[in-house]
């Protein structure tokens, strides 16, 4: 136990703004031909509240958060983002910021009625954005 109240305080200090762990961690560099997007909905769609969006990637492979594999990485959907996250630090995990670590390719998402934008962005073994970013175009769906 006291072990684990020992990682617990280790994991808070790393995480504190005190002591950014990230500000040592090199981000990946991505392939020149990379790039992401989505392959379903289209740009416009309307869609039910939960609906399937499906993940496009060229020039590099998928992995699961945590592999170190050259030119892979995996994907983060930024939901209803007015700006996009810091680019130089591991992105935070919200509503807003769903990761995808598990090396998925696709999702269900649930979204309230209105409008909405959908954006992907891919992100290293360690969360963090690739270099240059790997981003799609924002697309707008209606939930009906």
């Amino acid at each position: 136990m006291k072990s684990l109240v020992m990682g617990l305080g280790l994991c808070a200090t790393l995480l504190s703004a005190a002591s950014p762990a990230w500000a040592e961690m090199p981000r990946s560099s991505a392939p020149a031909d990379a790039a992401v997007y989505f392959i379903e909905p289209a740009d416009g769609a309307t869609v039910g509240q939960t609906f399937t969006v499906k993940f496009g990637l060229k020039g590099m492979g998928v992995a699961p958060a945590g592999v170190d594999a050259p030119q892979t990485g995996h994907h983060h959907v930024l939901i209803d983002l007015k700006q996009p996250p810091a680019m130089d630090q591991p992105l935070p995990m919200s509503d807003n910021v769903r990761h995808f670590g598990k090396g998925q390719t696709e999702t269900e998402l649930t979204l309230p009625p209105g409008k909405h934008t959908l954006q992907l962005l891919v992100g290293d073994k360690n969360h963090m954005p690739l270099d240059p970013p790997v981003i799609s175009k924002t697309i707008n769906v209606t939930v009906e």
